[in-house]
């Protein structure tokens, strides 16, 4: 590791340091239904197109907004809307133009199944500030895992839809696996000619129907590659490519993101559950909820309890953390990689440690 990464490591942690003492909130994200017009293999929260937990409705939702207003600025806090998939709401402008009135900057991550042109014009009158769309390879690896047979034809409309609304921090998400990676430079290329210029790339972690398809997780070197191909796109310079928050990667800080690996769960980003659970990034699957819209007051959650995210001392404690040399820097790993008892699923430095990387 050189000396500038070995200094963009320790000014990370004095940061995260500070955000722990400080949490400023930033992000919150609303997980406005969980029903979903999809069965994707990966899917992390196994969204049905029933789903057991009825959608929030958007008064309850508007409280813990009113809430937030009277401790910070709204213009300062991103609300993102989530799923399940959000466009299966049918008051989803209404709630989107009810978070812009307060405010808020709005946001929507989506898997542009029904996202048209119509749709885009409706989400831009509404207010819309932040979008990012699914897709997940060219066309035969998208279906296979949205398991639809339309799915790669409607992301594709759904991104030129996005790209016709003025000044929307927009970007393209895609969950990398086996089957996907050897043709990420065609995919690449699509997105440069379609006018794409924001892009990232995440991997599959074991959760939800995920954690029943060990096919979808990447083998060290597969990670390896994936990584290599980031920090080439990135030198290119054709599309702004940047790898998740899915955890330390040695070697590899500082070149597949714009930033140094941390954490932001509970530092600066929370979650409203479908069912009012208070968390932190709807990413965290097992159970790190703090409290409950229906009995707890949001800011005081926020303000008070989040110990499990902002003292992560108990992390690095834990499992192959307890000995690695790296637990200083990623505090134990992302929380969305932490099961119910607190063990750590998957790590991408020990895979990365593998290869003498």
């Amino acid at each position: 590791m050189s000396p500038l990464q070995q200094q963009g490591l320790d000014d990370t942690l004095a940061y995260v340091e500070t955000l722990q003492r400080e949490h400023p909130l930033q992000q919150l994200f609303w997980e406005c239904t969980l029903r979903c017009n999809m069965a994707c293999r990966h899917c992390g929260s196994d969204c049905l197109k029933q789903a057991a937990v009825p959608d929030m409705p958007l008064d309850h939702f508007l409280a813990v907004l009113d809430e937030v207003a009277e401790h910070c600025p709204p213009h300062e806090v991103l609300v993102n809307t989530i799923g399940g998939e959000p466009l299966v709401r049918p008051d989803i402008v209404e709630c989107g133009r009810a978070i812009s009135e307060r405010g808020f900057m709005w946001g929507m991550v989506t898997n542009g199944l029904t996202l048209d042109l119509d749709m885009a014009r409706r989400l831009e009158q509404a207010g819309i500030r932040a979008l990012s769309i699914d897709l997940d390879g060219m066309a035969d690896d998208h279906n296979w895992l949205r398991n639809s047979p339309e799915a790669f034809d409607r992301a594709m409309q759904a991104i030129q839809a996005a790209l016709t609304i003025p000044d929307l921090a927009f970007d393209v998400i895609t969950c990398v696996n086996p089957r996907n990676l050897p043709h990420l430079d065609q995919l690449r290329q699509l997105l440069v000619d379609a006018g794409v210029r924001h892009w990232r790339c995440f991997t599959i972690f074991p959760a939800g129907r995920a954690a029943r398809q060990s096919q979808l997780l990447l083998n060290p070197e597969q990670l390896r590659d994936l990584l290599n191909f980031i920090v080439s796109t990135r030198g290119e310079g054709n599309i702004d490519l940047s790898y998740s928050c899915e955890g330390f990667l040695g070697a590899y800080e500082g070149l597949v993101r714009p930033y140094y690996y941390n954490c932001q769960a509970g530092l600066t980003v929370a979650s409203v559950r479908a069912d009012g659970a208070i968390a932190g990034c709807l990413s965290i699957r097992s159970d790190y909820n703090q409290g409950n819209i229906y009995r707890d007051s949001f800011w005081d959650v926020w303000q008070n309890r989040f110990q499990p995210y902002r003292n992560r001392e108990w992390a690095t404690r834990r499992g192959p953390c307890d000995q690695c040399t790296a637990a200083a820097y990623c505090q134990g790993g992302p929380m969305h990689l932490r099961d119910q008892d607190g063990n750590l699923t998957m790590c991408h430095y020990q895979q990365l440690k593998q290869l003498a990387i």
